[in-house]
């Protein structure tokens, strides 16, 4: 008799389920403006993806303060769901086929992200996808970010999934070393940057074929 086992997809967000970079730049943009500073666009695509405390720590120095992370953090996130509510946005493409495929073969779904918990409901609310996922890791739950495999590990223990059993699909060389670090096999998606060392790389989630999870991931 023959003991199915289970499989998870794991999604990273910004860049992977929307393209929110222009989105992200203008809100830190706002929110260093009130701290008397700025951040380039080189700075911005070279960070994006990273932890706030990453990207501030970058900017002001190691020393930067915990409350100041917060704080400054806070706003900036404020910002970044304000111009979701006024713009809105939308999926990237693919990602409702492959959302609806994968449910409908069993497989299950989460999203691991560096995001806070609020941005990831943002997004989540606005698409109305919520109910394809399993399961939330967002930047509340970890305490070291990508490439550091910790929000991959995460979700795989709430979606009850063995660590190699489960496909990431991500964005950025960060993402894609932590999918590494955790045993995972990965899906990479040219979004934001110009190549990564994916087991699948594409431009567009489009361009998978009908089998590619399957033959990533044998049942």
């Amino acid at each position: 008799m023959k003991t199915t086992v289970l499989r998870a997809v794991l999604w990273d967000m910004d860049g992977v389920l929307v393209d929110s970079a222009e989105y992200h730049f203008d809100a830190w943009r706002r929110a260093l403006q009130l701290e008397g500073s700025d951040m380039s666009e080189a700075a911005f695509r070279s960070t994006f993806g990273q932890r706030n405390d990453t990207v501030l720590r970058g900017l002001f120095g190691p020393d930067y303060s915990d409350a100041d992370v917060a704080r400054v953090g806070a706003v900036k996130e404020a910002f970044y769901r304000d111009v979701v509510a006024e713009k809105g946005i939308d999926a990237l493409p693919g990602v409702l086929r492959w959302l609806t495929a994968l449910h409908t073969a069993g497989w299950r779904q989460a999203v691991a992200s560096a995001a806070p918990r609020d941005n990831v409901h943002a997004i989540l609310d606005e698409l109305s996808i919520g109910g394809f996922f399993s399961a939330i890791t967002s930047a509340e739950d970890v305490t070291r970010g990508k490439p550091d495999p910790q929000v991959y590990l995460t979700a795989a223990l709430r979606v009850n999934v063995l660590p190699n059993r489960c496909i990431v699909i991500e964005d950025a060389p960060a993402g894609v070393e932590g999918a590494k670090r955790a045993h995972m096999r990965s899906i990479g998606v040219l979004t934001s940057h110009k190549a990564l060392e994916a087991d699948v790389v594409v431009s567009r989630l489009t361009e998978l074929s009908d089998d590619t999870f399957e033959r990533l991931l044998p049942a």
